[in-house]
């Protein structure tokens, strides 16, 4: 199955802070980690990342790795450096309320997966 970011956004409620152009963009996968050596290292492109992590380097992660969009989990908001630098780079930054337990099933459930 093939999913937009868009079609995340409206399915989960998400906040959109950046990116909101790119939001056409077709999802491949997610991954979920707070280790930023760890998504370098695993994630894949076109995949959709959750984290807790607001700094700008988060950014520099996605790009390197052609994420397709960044979640941010529990409310929490990015801080105004990161912002900036995903406008830069054309990232779409997104949050949800959710914890990354819950949102990484609610992605599962409408069929995001790594397969």
């Amino acid at each position: 199955m093939v999913m937009k970011l868009r079609e995340i956004v409206k399915e989960l409620n998400l906040e959109v802070k950046t990116g909101d152009d790119r939001l056409n963009t077709e999802i491949t996968g997610g991954y979920a980690s707070d280790l930023l050596s760890d998504v370098m290292a695993n994630a894949q492109k076109g995949n959709i990342w959750i984290t807790l992590q607001i700094h700008q380097n988060i950014v520099a992660v996605a790009t390197l790795k052609e994420i397709a969009g960044i979640i941010l989990v529990n409310g929490r908001c990015p801080e105004e450096d990161t912002l900036q630098k995903a406008i830069q780079e054309k990232i779409p930054i997104l949050v949800s309320k959710l914890s990354t337990f819950e949102l990484v099933g609610s992605l599962y459930q409408l069929g995001i997966n790594n397969a």
